[in-house]
């Protein structure tokens, strides 16, 4: 953007967003509309949930983008990741000269600054591990601002804006504007950092691994030396790139010599309990209704994180049990005629795999049905053709849907549905695959008993599927 100006003035009173219906994006819309900003948007998907959720914020916002949308001349742009140089507002942005900005810059800019930054990062397990973060330290009285890709349900929202010196992030590899290519979470300097693990992920900007953990070490060596690092000891990528830090690391997991540990877990439900130890000193029983050994591990780093900033072992026990979780993270959309219909964002193969397995250990009497749509850029690659199989060991029946948006992967490169039904069905799993969402509802409406689980697992709206199973049912 040649002729603007990528900077954030003194001061700022208006804000357009360029591509406001992201997630991050509204919610930061939002935040500054809180701090009596005004603030002004567009997109060309202007659909519920985002086109509500800033409704009733009262944010206007223009449907496609139109060069006019920036005749009010607002004193900032903020950029979203989805728009590219060629965008109208773009193009008008450069030649007027207008100031503009990243989502990551203007995050930094108003809502970390002057405040303790904990950034949770990591292929998986982010926006649990924040939202558990943030609830704690909300409950115990730290009135701390958040920004989460997910919402809490304890908030009914993914943002907040708080008065106390804490602020938590989830931090994000992906990048981060067409005029900034590296990761979003270089945007943010940590008080506390979290590394949950590291895989290949995010196939359509990452060449491989090494260029994965090529961007994560830059995150890490660009901690302070005085700040901290909370780092999973279950993961062989997280202890090398831990191993080559100047600032103060702890491990967290069930390894001998980690500073967190966990000990005695059981599973009760609706509770998964465990012990915690802290450099081999017990620190507390605690349970969560979070499902899953990978939840606990996300709720161990938030343990340690919230014990640095100040929480007795009392208060993070109070504030677990009452934490309800994130939407569309094992979450219960409802139970009709004794069929319980589950939601789940998962879509990487070890996010399927921990997932269906987590579920599986909850409900064990009744039959999973497993419900997968590929529809991420990288679930919609062959990349992890070959890993997918081994993702579904602990469903009883799996529904596998052909990727809706495969258009979009060169054809060379595109994962096979079918391949996976057949390759699922040689593990002598029952596999079925679908062309499309109205087949995948008559079936499992034909085929679901009382005590049943339907996990439906997919990063979007999968068609409404689960309301519409929910009515068949």
């Amino acid at each position: 953007m040649q002729n603007g100006l990528n900077r954030i003035p003194e001061t700022v009173k208006s804000v357009h967003f360029i591509a406001i219906c992201g997630t991050a994006m509204a919610a930061l819309a939002a935040a500054l509309k809180d701090m009596g900003i005004n603030v002004t948007g567009s997109d060309e998907n202007v659909y519920p949930p985002m086109s509500t959720f800033l409704e009733k914020r009262k944010i206007p916002v223009g449907t496609g983008f139109d060069p006019a949308n920036l005749d009010c001349r607002p004193d900032l742009v903020v950029v979203g990741n989805a728009v590219r140089r060629e965008n109208p507002e773009a193009v008008r942005v450069c030649k007027d000269g207008l100031c503009y900005c990243s989502m990551p810059q203007a995050v930094n800019h108003f809502l970390v600054s002057g405040k303790k930054a904990v950034v949770v990062a990591g292929t998986h397990g982010k926006t649990t591990t924040s939202s558990i973060i943030a609830w704690l330290l909300y409950s115990a009285g730290y009135d701390p601002t958040f920004m989460i890709g997910g919402i809490v349900k304890n908030f009914d929202a993914n943002y907040r804006v708080g008065k106390g010196e804490y602020v938590v992030l989830e931090g994000d590899e992906y990048d981060t504007a067409f005029f900034d290519k590296g990761a979003k979470f270089f945007h943010y300097p940590p008080e506390i950092a979290v590394l949950t693990g590291v895989e290949f992920d995010h196939a359509d900007i990452f060449k491989d691994l090494d260029h994965v953990m090529d961007t994560f070490n830059r995150f890490v060596t660009g901690i302070g030396k005085e700040k901290h690092l909370i780092a999973w000891d279950g993961d062989e990528n997280v202890v090398r790139l831990a191993a080559g830090v100047s600032c103060i690391v702890e491990r967290y997991g069930a390894g001998a010599g980690s500073c967190w540990k966990m000990e005695n877990t059981y599973v009760n439900p609706p509770w998964n309990g465990f012990d915690v130890f802290c450099g081999n000193r017990f620190f507390g029983n605690f349970k969560t209704r979070l499902v899953g050994g990978h939840n606990r591990m996300n709720t161990l780093a938030a343990i340690a994180v919230c014990a640095h900033a100040g929480l007795s072992s009392d208060q993070i026990g109070t504030g677990l049990e009452s934490f309800s979780g994130v939407r569309r993270r094992q979450e219960i959309r409802e139970t009709k005629k004794g069929v319980v219909v589950m939601d789940d964002f998962a879509h990487h193969p070890t996010a399927v795999r921990e997932t269906v397995a987590a579920v599986k250990d909850f409900y064990p009497d009744g039959r999973l049905i497993a419900v997968f749509e590929p529809r991420t850029n990288t679930s919609m690659r062959s990349v992890f053709q070959e890993v997918y199989p081994k993702s579904f060991d602990c469903a009883d029946i799996i529904c596998i849907r052909k990727p809706p948006l495969l258009k979009k992967v060169p054809e060379n490169e595109r994962f096979s549905s079918q391949k996976l039904v057949c390759d699922l069905n040689s593990r002598k799993k029952e596999a079925h695959f679908f062309p499309d969402t109205d087949g995948i509802i008559s079936f499992v409406a034909g085929i679901a008993r009382p005590g049943d689980v339907v996990l439906i697992m997919s990063n979007g709206g999968f068609d409404n599927i689960h309301e519409r199973l929910l009515t068949a049912l």
